[in-house]
């Protein structure tokens, strides 16, 4: 019997997407097209307003969202304030963002993210509802970030939102960009 036969003579194919040891866990997802990016253009907010970006996992998406890294450039002139939040209610009137693709675009098949990510600009309040995770501070022309690998999961109706603000100069303007990586994991 060779590679790709058995003992009744059918053809076997071998499974090209083997983790090794040594191969990151991010090319492993994205070998097998559970891994995605997206980034927004730049945010307008300040002089009293603020921004947020969310990911969010839709209730009857069959996937728990796994966030795998997210990045904030301050683009603006003063110092922003990046509050974390889990499963909340941002203000404002939100809009899907279009820059999302799969890290691997060689596949047959393109798969397309149910994770869906939104931005919000000119915003008034804060987050209502969830978990105020943890805050970071960009001065300008900064970027801050972290790669979770993973660690932050949300089921089915969560979220993880990145709300954006200025209040060490909330009468100037402000702007960044973010991006984040996720990966899907269906739920068996």
């Amino acid at each position: 019997m060779d590679c790709c036969t058995n003992n009744n003579n059918s053809i076997l194919i071998p499974n090209p997407i083997t983790q090794v040891a040594a191969m990151p866990y991010a090319l492993y997802l994205s070998l097998q097209g559970k891994y995605f990016i997206g980034s927004t253009n730049i945010l307008q907010f300040g002089n009293g307003s603020s921004a947020w970006v969310g990911l969010y996992d839709p209730i009857n998406s069959g996937v728990n969202l796994h966030l795998y890294s997210w990045l904030v450039s301050n683009t603006g002139p003063s110092p922003i304030r990046a509050q974390i939040w889990f499963n909340s209610n941002p203000p404002g009137q939100p809009t899907l963002v279009l820059n999302v693709t799969p890290g691997n675009t060689t596949l047959a098949h393109t798969p397309q993210a149910k994770i869906q990510m939104y931005q919000a600009t000119n915003v008034t309040g804060e987050p209502v509802g969830g978990v105020k995770a943890f805050v970071r501070r960009a001065p300008s022309g900064d970027t801050i970030g972290d790669e979770e690998v993973g660690k932050f999961i949300f089921p089915p109706g969560g979220s993880f939102v990145i709300f954006l603000s200025n209040p060490e100069a909330p009468g100037e303007p402000a702007s960044a960009t973010v991006s984040l990586t996720w990966w899907e994991e269906k739920i068996i």
